[in-house]
């Protein structure tokens, strides 16, 4: 599949022919009522290799040449951007959930599809140029504000890479977001 930058595509187009969705389990009403969680933690026990090789083709040519480290967004995200980085040799910053990295931090709330959260990232490090990097989009609470956090740090934001991307429950971003999977 190629890639799907949010920034023009309409979020209307459905596909579920990829391979991923026949391993991919959807929990109805988890964490709460209403909500369909995507649980891709069987791709990770048996296509980990897989996924990376697909997020990796879902990239234009050359991104990776402007890229000197991968935003990796907790929890999830760590996964996939560590592997990432271990397969190019690249780098990683830490988007991680409050009192988790030690200071200096900045941090920024937002809102989630069904609830608050906070994320934080060291503030003292070189600017970089960074590819976001989470495994689900739904609402994209999480994904803007790693967006500002590493903004606000001095870093240039390329993009975004998701796994899966929940295309009707998000608006545009203000960079491309790349993905496998949209439902």
């Amino acid at each position: 599949m190629s890639a799907t930058d949010t920034t023009d595509k309409p979020h209307n187009v459905i596909s579920t022919d990829h391979k991923f969705w026949q391993i991919i389990r959807t929990v109805p009403n988890f964490p709460k009522a209403g909500i369909d969680f995507y649980d891709i933690t069987p791709l990770l026990r048996s296509h980990v290799n897989d996924v990376i090789d697909e997020m990796l083709a879902a990239l234009p040519d050359g991104l990776m040449d402007e890229v000197d480290c991968f935003g990796a967004v907790e929890a999830r995200g760590f996964v996939f951007a560590s592997l990432l980085a271990g397969r190019l040799g690249k780098g990683m910053i830490l988007l991680r959930k409050a009192g988790k990295l030690p200071p200096p931090v900045a941090n920024k709330a937002y809102a989630l599809e069904y609830g608050k959260d906070t994320l934080e990232m060291q503030n003292n490090l070189a600017p970089e140029r960074v590819l976001l990097v989470d495994d689900i989009l739904a609402t994209g609470g999480t994904l803007t504000t790693a967006y500002e956090l590493c903004k606000s740090a001095n870093h240039t934001v390329v993009g975004a890479l998701v796994l899966l991307d929940l295309v009707d429950l998000h608006g545009k971003f203000s960079v491309p977001v790349y993905t496998v999977l949209k439902a």
